[in-house]
This record gives structure tokens, C-alpha cells and sequence, in this order.
């Protein structure tokens, strides 16, 4: 079996990945949002851990109290660590509500128990990841990655696109990845899901722009988060059944270590994310696409300087098993001038 783990953008299903797609049926009754005191509504999935509580805390500890937080998850009995986070910020900035990304139910019944279903900015977080050789991963998984990081963002969207469009105002935040634009060995079906999602919005901010209705996508690198450590360990004693053992010795003995050391080095933390996230959602014009680490650029650019597409796919080859002593160094040598200071200072946007 393939390496199943949490989206280092989020986790928002449970440490083992079971997927556990119960929505409640009882109707909450309407939250009231606080929109008629000026503060925007935010709703964000995927607020148990990682980066999806951090916006959360972040906006809903901001010192001008301009958002109304309704932090979402699959089960609110993972709430402590957010609680813990915003402090007594729940009940005033901050509200909780049950949602699962995969269940219009859940969706449908969420935003409608919103006071008048505002919402101003909707920050699609919740997604999974897929790790490992492709021959080992069953066609169920993959539909499970799909499943929450495509067709879930995708629900959320239909379901307040509507209500922006009517209003002609809203932004719609998605949390991609820069392997939404540039494949990542052995990430093969997250890296998919996360292009698919990337053309989806592409093609959607085109209309959304006629109805005034914003749409960015945020597109972090490595983002060191509790999980890290544990997946990498339990990722590396995995069998992979299906796959030959040159690959797997390739995955193990090869990827998962160069992984690793990219993580140390060009990794950002959570809160970084969330600080970018927060600059996008108060920009006047905000981009629609957004790299948050400026390390990641020259790696983005290589792949549109070459139309054939050689150029990006033989340079990573090259890296990972031609020169991988090579690639060690740099790496090593990058996380010395990446220090804490210098990556602060290199969130993006600007």
C-alpha cells in the first residue's frame, strides 16, 4: 500500500487517514456572523491542525477585530489545539462548525445555518496527500485524494459562488501547492489533483471577475508541520507491494532522504503560510496566484523556459540520481543561508 498522509497544507482527517464521511443531519440553528458590524465572514475548512488552524487563530486574533471566523472540521472533537490557539477569541471573533468537504450534506447544511449564508472570504484548506511509487497505490486511494483536494474545494465553491456572484463581492481563497505547477517525483496523484484544481480555478476566475468576485490561490513549498517526522518514519517502512524493488530502493534509499533535507532547508513554518494567506485576503488587488516562499521561484521558471518540458524533467533527474551528492550540499549549504531571519523576510507576496 502506498504512503497515505496528511497534506502538509492541512489535516483535516485523522492521524491514521480513515475517512470517516458522516454528516450530521441536524440543523444548526443560524450563526450569527457579525456581518452588520462591518467584519468580513471567513470560513475556512480544515481548522483541526496545521495550517488551516493558524489562519484561523490568526484572523481571529486580529488586534483590529476585522473578520468573523467560522473555523470548520470533520470532528469537533479535535478542537482543543484551536481553542488553545485563539483563546477567548471563540465565542466573540471566532465560531465553530462541524464540516466535511466530501459530503454536500455536510456543506449544504454548514453555510446554510450561516446568518443569511454570508460569506466573504471562503479559504479552502482541507486536503490529504498520496505518497509514493504509483504502482502501489490503488485506484480507490487516488479517488479519495481527488475526492477531498478536487471535488471538495469544488463544492465548497458551488455552494457560496452563488451568493457572491448575487452580492458582486467575495474572495475565494484555494490552498494549492507549488506542486500544482511543477511534478514532484513519487507525488504523483497529489501532484495531479493539485494541477487539476489549479486549471479548475484558472478557467473559473475569468467569469468570477465579471461578478467582481475574487479568486487567488496560495501556493506554499515545504511546510514543516507535527506530522512531519512521523510520516517520513512510517512512509520508510512501508512494503509498497506492486512496485519493483529498484523503485522502491529509488523511493527509500533516494527520495526520501533528498525530501527530507528539502524540508530543512527551504521549509516554511505554518504560520508563515498564514501570514501570507492574511496579506492576500487584505490586498486591494489581490494576485491570483501566490508562491509563498521566493526559494521556490527559480524552480517554477525553469519549467516555462523550456516548451518541450525537457529541460525541468532532466534537471530533477539529473539532481535525484546523477548528482544527488551534489544536490546534498547545496541543500546544505541553502539551509545555512536560509536562516529563520532570512526566510521571514522572504514570505511572499510582498
Amino acid at each position: 500500500m502506498a504512503g497515505r498522509l496528511h497534506d502538509p497544507l492541512d489535516f483535516s482527517r485523522r492521524a491514521d487517514g480513515s475517512p470517516e464521511r458522516r454528516a450530521t443531519r441536524t440543523r444548526a440553528p443560524a450563526l450569527r456572523t457579525m456581518a452588520s458590524d462591518g467584519r468580513k465572514v471567513v470560513l475556512i475548512t480544515g481548522c483541526s491542525s496545521g495550517i488551516g488552524l493558524r489562519i484561523a487563530a490568526m484572523l481571529a486574533r486580529d488586534e483590529k477585530k476585522r473578520y468573523h471566523v467560522v473555523a470548520t472540521m470533520r470532528d469537533l472533537k479535535r478542537k482543543e489545539k484551536l481553542l488553545e490557539a485563539v483563546g477567548d477569541a471563540h465565542g466573540d471573533t471566532l465560531a465553530l462548525r462541524v464540516l466535511d468537504v466530501c459530503s454536500e450534506e455536510s456543506v449544504r447544511q454548514c453555510v446554510g445555518g450561516l446568518e443569511d449564508r454570508r460569506v466573504d472570504v471562503l479559504i479552502n484548506n482541507a486536503g490529504i496527500g498520496l505518497l509514493g511509487p504509483v504502482e502501489s497505490i490503488s485506484i480507490e486511494e487516488m479517488k479519495k485524494v481527488f475526492e477531498t483536494n478536487f471535488f471538495g474545494v469544488v463544492r465548497m465553491i458551488k455552494e457560496v459562488m452563488p451568493d457572491m456572484k448575487r452580492r458582486r463581492s467575495g474572495h475565494i481563497i484555494v490552498m494549492s501547492s507549488v506542486m500544482g505547477l511543477q511534478g514532484v517525483v513519487f507525488n504523483d496523484v497529489y501532484t495531479a489533483s493539485k494541477f487539476a484544481m489549479e486549471g479548475f480555478c484558472e478557467s473559473l476566475a475569468v467569469q468570477l471577475l465579471k461578478f467582481n468576485v475574487k479568486l487567488s490561490m496560495i501556493e506554499p513549498g515545504p511546510v514543516h508541520t507535527e506530522f512531519e517526522v512521523k510520516i517520513m518514519q512510517d512512509v520508510a517502512k512501508m512494503e509498497f507491494p506492486g512496485a519493483d524493488a529498484d523503485t522502491v530502493r529509488y523511493f527509500k534509499d533516494v527520495y526520501l532522504p533528498s525530501s527530507i533535507h528539502m524540508f530543512e532547508a527551504m521549509g516554511q513554518s505554518a504560520d508563515d503560510i498564514a501570514k501570507c494567506t492574511k496579506k492576500v485576503i487584505e490586498a486591494s488587488r489581490p494576485r491570483f496566484r501566490n508562491l509563498t516562499n521566493t526559494l521556490y521561484t527559480p524552480i517554477v521558471a525553469m519549467k516555462y523556459a523550456d516548451e518541450t518540458g525537457g529541460l525541468s524533467i532532466h534537471t530533477f533527474y539529473n539532481l535525484l540520481f546523477n548528482f544527488g551528492t551534489l544536490m546534498h550540499i547545496t541543500v546544505s549549504i541553502l539551509k545555512c543561508l536560509t536562516c529563520r531571519c532570512f526566510r521571514r523576510r522572504n514570505i511572499s507576496p510582498d
